[in-house]
């Protein structure tokens, strides 16, 4: 019996670029970053107009980029209001690497300066780390299966990823899906500075010969996943296809990822086989791309590896240099802007790399926004890959819609 096919129908974003998929996409196009001491934070997020005011207190900031995404996800699904499904039938899987920090800070403050007393009793349900899945069920209504993953840097893809198995089970009709994370915190800054992995210049680019780490950054992505024939049904504008994932670990080193690439190759092989593809069938890869000397290097490995031949022709950028590494959410804000370069066909840069380094080989580096076209080879097809702290990989592939409908 073949996997049904699921459809990305509605997608949401929050980022430094702005709220919003549109300013995601378009910023990025245009070669634009938004860091500000090194840093891409949401400065001027607002949550007001998709939360109460009660309810902006009453959630940790990585839970309102995740509202509010999700809530720009579901009206573009056409959900705004009413589920079309049966709402034991939806799924939310919202991944996080740390979840609510900023409320753990803040109260750890309180406790120290206050006493227990002055503790918040909504403490635990604001920082825990499946607040966003949580919330977004509540929110919406959606009574299926609800949870966080929690798996580093490749969080984010990972919930999406379960939830396209859930839905080709048939345990569920559609899924809430992908990430949120709110980090851009100072000890979490000098955590990372320390560990060796966060830019100490706070210029890095990823694949660039002077890389010397990643910059940190913030927000969420989101995806409505459905089956693409009950999405056709009921007449959904279809954004793209989910057609493939995989994942794996290394079991190599706690932060240090495999240097040969061989298990995010083999997840690499894994999403193209779960899509019933070839490497030539790929016209866009959204990598990683994080800016350190260890991953850059692996991710390179890990793509010729998996992709021979084919790569040096595979149009390649990364996100990061616009948004910064988003650690749990990174993976679902790649996804939702390989759907829009998918969607819009165009490509976003690598914005800043200018000298790529030799040593990661022949590499199709798109330095300028890049046309996207099949030149009549199937549909329009794209990577995303994520890589996390624990050896974790996970890979997505994403296929265009070619008339805005589900296939």
């Amino acid at each position: 019996m073949a996997a049904r096919a699921v459809a990305v129908t509605g997608a949401g974003a929050v980022t430094s670029l702005g709220t919003g998929t549109g300013p995601l996409h378009r910023r990025a196009v245009a070669g634009e970053s938004a860091f500000a001491g090194g840093e891409g934070r949401c400065t001027d997020f607002d949550p007001t107009p998709a939360l109460s005011r009660r309810e902006a207190r009453r959630t940790d900031r990585f839970c309102q980029f995740a509202l509010v995404a999700a809530a720009e996800a579901l009206t573009g699904a056409g959900w705004d209001g009413r589920l079309p499904y049966a709402p034991e039938r939806v799924a939310c899987l919202v991944g996080s690497g740390v979840g609510g920090l900023e409320t753990f800070e803040t109260q750890a403050t309180v406790l120290a300066a206050d006493g227990p007393e002055a503790v918040s009793p909504l403490m635990v349900p604001m920082m825990m780390a499946n607040a966003a899945a949580a919330q977004i069920a509540l929110r919406h209504g959606l009574r299926g299966e609800s949870h966080c993953v929690i798996s580093a840097c490749s969080a984010g893809a990972q919930a999406i990823g379960a939830g396209l198995r859930l839905i080709r089970s048939g345990e569920a009709d559609a899924a809430v899906v992908g990430g949120a994370e709110a980090a851009t915190s100072p000890i979490v800054r000098a955590a990372f500075l320390n560990a060796g992995a966060l830019s100490p210049t706070g210029t890095s680019v990823p694949f660039d010969r002077g890389r010397d780490g990643f910059r940190l950054g913030e927000g969420a992505g989101i995806l409505v996943l459905e089956d693409a024939d009950a999405a056709r049904e009921r007449g959904a504008p279809v954004l793209a296809e989910l057609a493939g994932y995989a994942a794996g670990t290394d079991a190599h080193h706690l932060t240090a990822p495999d240097p040969a690439g061989e298990s995010a190759a083999r997840a690499v092989r894994g999403a193209l086989a779960d899509a019933g593809i070839t490497p030539e069938d790929l016209h866009y890869i959204n990598a990683h791309g994080t800016g350190t000397v260890l991953n850059d290097r692996a991710e390179a490995a890990a793509l010729r590896r998996s992709l021979g031949d084919a790569l040096a022709s595979i149009p390649l950028s990364s996100t990061k240099s616009s948004v910064g590494h988003l650690l749990g959410a990174a993976g679902a804000v790649e996804a939702v802007a390989t759907v829009m370069a998918l969607h819009h066909r165009t490509a976003p840069p690598t914005v800043g790399l200018r000298d790529p380094d030799p040593e990661l080989g022949a590499l199709d580096h798109v330095t300028t926004a890049r046309p996207l076209t099949a030149n009549g080879h199937g549909p329009l097809t794209a990577l995303s890959t994520s890589f996390g702290f624990g050896g974790h990989n996970a890979v997505l592939v994403l296929r265009a819609a070619p008339d805005g409908r589900a296939a």
